[in-house]
């Protein structure tokens, strides 16, 4: 099957990505169809050891990390992440390196039996736990020596964590978000995500707030998981830095660790730590990493659109910040390595998010506010975009499409200020390929989708 073609059949199924639905309307599921179409494809879900990601914030350059540091080590490593940035491809990787189009062609092919199969039955595989089988089935035949999965939506009833007992579970710094789905509060979101841990495997968590930090503990303890904590056991801050990373420092049981980092934000230091923490988790069960292979994975992992310098003079900046933590956690970035300048910021959001609190959030550090609306189905309408700021005495500059607002920006800008594209992973996408020169993924409407219970 060519890759256009799988494009469109992947895109058929239900897409729950890519729909606004009602607040409490959506499906939420078991596991139990997920299970059903890795077993038609022989439990490739069960061929490899695991390092399985969960979180709000960090999960995608936690993942990267991890498996950027396997990979120096010498192993052959299966990244399965999401959503993606320009192409379909980026959510199945070898180390790194995205499947090519041909390969994700193939893959759709394989699974396709399965997943109608099941449909035959009543029972309609979505998009994403189609793309779940499809990163098993291709970690499996590769074959890797061990798969990094990053969580989707949640964790407890995700269509990654049909997996045996991972090596370990990371959890990354949780917030609210997707509250229609995980619960409106830290505490509910942190108990889903912790589903991810298991009897028999470890864990790690980045400082996390108190309700949180409670159920991620109980969890542990309730399936005797040994769990780091990684506030408590270690600690990180920042050397020098330029536009293009940070040396930094981490403390923890085994000694002093000192790296170089091609990616900015305090928060990515966290992640660090967490990925760090993992390590060790990974060479107490006999994985054998070296110091010079940590080292090496730091400096070579690449995780786009987060605090990602795209042009300089005037300096652009991307970043898929999505909530108000997220939010708020960029501003501080922002003042802290990127000057003292103007700041001139493209904005656009997903309708399911927290709008008025993003606005709350950007509103201390922006100079002015151009509004965009992504090609993202779940994009919000500009107009929608100007009357929260104006419910807040801002005023915003409607632009229409992403590469307008990016254009009018650029028009404002003198060449010591910041632009700044954030609110959503799908503009910063958009940014990314008007300055590097990307050609856009387009995909057709969304057929209307059936309900999946």
């Amino acid at each position: 099957m060519g890759y256009r073609d799988a494009l469109h059949y992947l895109l058929r199924l239900a897409d729950w990505e890519r729909v606004s639905v009602p607040s409490g309307q959506r499906p939420r599921y078991d596991l139990s169809r997920m299970h059903a179409l890795v077993e038609r494809l022989g439990s490739p879900h069960k061929a490899l050891p695991t390092v399985h990601i969960t979180g709000t914030k960090g999960k995608g350059s936690t993942a990267a990390m991890v498996a950027s540091i396997l990979t120096a080590a010498g192993y052959r490593v299966g990244l399965y992440t999401s959503p993606h940035l320009h192409t379909f491809c980026e959510r199945i990787r070898f180390g790194l390196t995205p499947i090519s189009p041909a390969a994700f062609g193939e893959l759709v092919e394989r699974v396709r039996p399965a997943a109608e199969a099941l449909a035959s039955e009543g029972s309609r595989v979505t998009t994403f736990e189609f793309l779940t089988a499809m990163a098993f089935v291709a970690f499996r035949d590769a074959p890797c020596d061990i798969q990094v999965l990053e969580v989707g939506v949640g964790g407890t009833l995700d269509a990654t964590n049909v997996v045996p007992p991972p090596l370990v579970s990371i959890i990354t710094s949780i917030s609210l978000d997707h509250t229609d789905i995980l619960g409106d509060t830290v505490g509910q979101i942190a108990r889903d995500k912790a589903g991810i841990i298991k009897p028999g495997s470890r864990a790690v968590t980045a400082p996390q707030r108190g309700p949180a930090l409670e159920e991620i503990r109980r969890r542990a303890e309730a399936v005797g998981a040994p769990l780091t904590e990684v506030e408590r056991e270690y600690r990180w801050w920042r050397l020098l830095w330029d536009l293009g990373g940070q040396h930094f420092v981490v403390e923890g049981p085994r000694g002093r660790f000192v790296g170089w980092l091609p990616l900015l934000g305090a928060y990515q230091l966290e992640n660090a730590a967490c990925a760090l923490a993992a390590v060790e988790h990974l060479r107490r069960q006999g994985v054998e990493i070296a110091d010079e292979a940590i080292v090496e994975g730091f400096r070579r992992v690449k995780w786009p659109a987060r605090l990602e310098v795209v042009r300089r003079r005037p300096l652009v900046v991307v970043d898929g910040a999505h909530n108000p933590y997220s939010v708020e956690r960029l501003g501080e970035a922002v003042r802290d390595y990127l000057g003292k300048g103007r700041v001139l910021v493209v904005f656009g959001a997903s309708a399911d998010k927290d709008i008025p609190g993003m606005v709350r959030a950007i509103a201390p550090l922006a100079s002015r506010i151009f509004l965009a609306r992504s090609r993202h189905p779940r994009s919000t309408p500009v107009e929608r975009l100007q009357a929260v700021l104006a419910s807040y005495g801002l005023e915003g500059v409607p632009c229409g499409s992403v590469p307008e607002a990016l254009r009018r920006a650029m028009d404002a800008a003198g060449q010591e200020d910041l632009i700044l594209a954030t609110g959503s992973l799908f503009v910063a996408g958009e940014v990314r390929e008007v300055t590097l020169g990307i050609a856009p993924e387009v995909y057709p409407p969304i057929p209307q989708q059936p309900v999946t219970p």
